[in-house]
């Protein structure tokens, strides 16, 4: 190539991740040794062989990954790269990438990617990075240890204490004590020359017999062993018991941001679900649960911070809130006495539905064995006003509608119940279809099945087939339309004269949901997690297998993309919201964001067809 063509070339490396980081002779050899392929989206899927593996960088369009049985992987654009899992491991291409745009593709040989490997450590650390990150999608619904698959961002204090390196020793320590932590960071000129330590001051200092009127540098561990902050905590831990040490000085661009230590890994690994839950189970006062649910955000972070899937999250968030209420309920027996009767304790909403995320309310009710009599409504009612109070102190705040077990309204019987629903399904009044949204995404977290069952039969049998109450809850679900605009421009919401971002909860999220739920009501299908009820719809050939998966990507797509929000949200001190800028997102991403809502508001056309046609 003469230098003409290999300009662009070069800018374009130079700004595209890792190859930032390669020294000039090897960016130069790469220039000149990648070739450049073409491809049309009329081709379907780039041809790979593995028997000529290469990397391939995305230069311009857009493509995705799929694993053999289809399922999504990967979305990529601009400066993204593939083909490395099969370089990096030596297996056949068992992956497809499907064109989804025309593009211009760069080609890097797999000698000069093992060259560029083994000359250059972060680039071989970020092809490293990315291949487990692959697997851990491909692995998605296999249990993961959330604690080596976690940043060093999530984790890590991110104001550490830090002193000037001429500071007298025990000026430090007093000001280790002030803000309770067992490490400074000692600067020069704002420059990380070293770290003191609890060790440091016993071993350092009262060992040796000094005074604690000489200067830190005197005593602080030189040159600490540090880590970046993107990166993982295993790669944290693995330092750590090399080195021997407990503090961590976290890094980015030469200064430092941060500090992670041992303790701070062992309570990352005390949010993992499991041990959460099963601490949950083993406590035996509202304080101590109080204590642990503050685990929850956490936990939050890190199955974000795993590359998670959305519908995984909502599932995992939503066993530990059955947990906790278990929990809750069970302690206030413990005080009240058996139950005189039977009971069901009812989850709706989102904790129903199992797709809960930051900042979920209460959406709860009691289903009773009997018509209750005084003693009995005594019972629940203190049970009920117990739950729902723990509940909130555990960070599940009061359902500003009032849709709650301690609500007499929502503490009934199971004729009461069945009542309740045949008036909303024969009289489907605005009231009643505001209560349809939430109320017939419908679990029992607490109580016999077959109590549960009998209320759930009876409601599916009285939906069914239900024409006006069909079209009439079609009608609810189509009061809301994606935020898509003329030339499939975004509509953002607005607060006054605020401009708030694109709704993904109401204008997203909820629309999913409100069409899968009519169609499992029509037909009758039990399941009440939205992704298997559109599965359920599938495998009945209500919906086709196309509309089907289009729909349930789409679910999942806005779900990440929300859940994804609220994680930035959380690391940036933000409030927790639903909304979202589009200026926030990558070209590639908002195109994706297009086709999810375009998705949605034909999923949205289709129910007005096929429910409303005869209104």
């Amino acid at each position: 190539m003469d230098e003409s063509e290999l300009l662009p070339i070069r800018s374009f490396l130079q700004q595209t991740v890792p190859f930032d980081e390669l020294p000039q002779p090897l960016l130069e050899q790469c220039c000149r040794a990648i070739g450049i392929g073409y491809y049309s989206k009329s081709m379907k899927a780039v041809p790979l062989d593995s028997a000529n593996p290469m990397l391939y960088i995305v230069r311009s369009g857009a493509f995705e990954v799929r694993d053999a049985e289809g399922e999504l992987l990967d979305r990529l654009g601009e400066g993204d790269c593939f083909g490395f899992p099969s370089l990096l491991s030596g297996e056949e291409i068992s992956n497809k990438v499907l064109i989804l745009e025309d593009g211009l593709v760069y080609h890097v040989p797999p000698a000069l990617f093992d060259t560029l490997r083994l000359e250059c450590r972060s680039f071989d650390r970020f092809f490293n990075r990315a291949y487990a990150k692959r697997l851990r999608h491909q692995g998605r619904f296999r249990a993961r240890d959330l604690t080596t698959t976690s940043r060093i961002s999530t984790l890590m204090t991110h104001e550490p204490v830090s002193v000037d390196h001429r500071l007298c020793i025990t000026d430090a320590a007093k000001l280790m004590r002030k803000h309770r932590v067992s490490s400074v960071l000692v600067l020069d000129n704002h420059k990380l020359v070293g770290i003191l330590t609890d060790r440091d001051l016993r071993n350092r200092v009262l060992a040796e017999g000094l005074t604690g009127n000489e200067a830190v540098f005197q005593a602080m561990t030189r040159q600490p062993v540090y880590i970046d902050a993107q990166a993982l905590v295993f790669e944290a831990m693995l330092l750590m018991s090399e080195h021997n040490i407990h503090h961590l000085p976290v890094m980015e661009r030469e200064q430092p941001v941060g500090m992670i230590t041992s303790t701070d890994i062992l309570r990352s690994q005390a949010s993992q679900p499991l041990l959460l839950i099963g601490e949950i189970e083993r406590q035996k006062d509202l304080q101590s649960l109080i204590s642990v649910s503050r685990q929850i955000p956490l936990l939050l972070q890190n199955l974000i911070s795993a590359d998670a899937r959305a519908e995984e999250i909502g599932r995992v968030l939503t066993s530990v809130t059955d947990a906790l209420t278990r929990r809750l309920i069970q302690l206030h027996q413990a005080l009240l006495g058996e139950a005189p009767m039977a009971f069901c304790w009812l989850a709706f909403g989102s904790q129903g539905r199992q797709d809960q995320a930051a900042c979920s309310d209460q959406d709860n009710g009691l289903l009773l064995a009997e018509e209750p009599d005084e003693h009995a409504r005594g019972y629940f009612k203190a049970l009920a006003k117990g739950v729902c109070a723990g509940l909130n102190e555990c960070g599940y705040v009061y359902c500003p509608g009032d849709i709650m077990a301690q609500n007499p309204n929502w503490c009934l019987s199971l004729a009461s119940w069945q009542q309740k629903f045949a008036s909303w399904v024969n009289t489907p009044e605005p009231k009643a279809l505001m209560h349809a949204s939430i109320f017939f995404d419908m679990r029992s977290v607490y109580g016999p099945d077959s109590l549960f069952d009998a209320l759930q039969d009876k409601v599916l049998a009285q939906t069914k087939d239900k024409d006006i109450f069909l079209a009439a809850l079609t009608g609810n679900a189509l009061s809301e339309s994606p935020p898509l605009g003329f030339f499939r421009q975004f509509v953002l919401d607005r607060d006054g004269s605020e401009v708030k971002g694109m709704d993904l909860k109401h204008r997203g999220s909820a629309l999913i949901n409100d069409i899968a739920r009519v169609y499992a009501l029509a037909t009758g299908i039990k399941e009440v997690n939205t992704a298997k009820r559109i599965r359920a719809l599938m495998e009945s050939k209500l919906l086709s297998r196309k509309d089907a998966l289009n729909l349930a990507d789409a679910h999942e797509f806005i779900a990440h993309m929300r859940l994804a929000n609220q994680g930035r949200q959380f690391e940036q001190g933000q409030g927790i919201s639903n909304f979202l800028m589009p200026q926030a997102l990558s070209s590639l991403m908002r195109h994706q964001l297009r086709d999810a809502f375009k998705v949605v508001h034909d999923a949205q056309a289709a129910l007005r067809l096929k429910f409303t046609r005869s209104f």
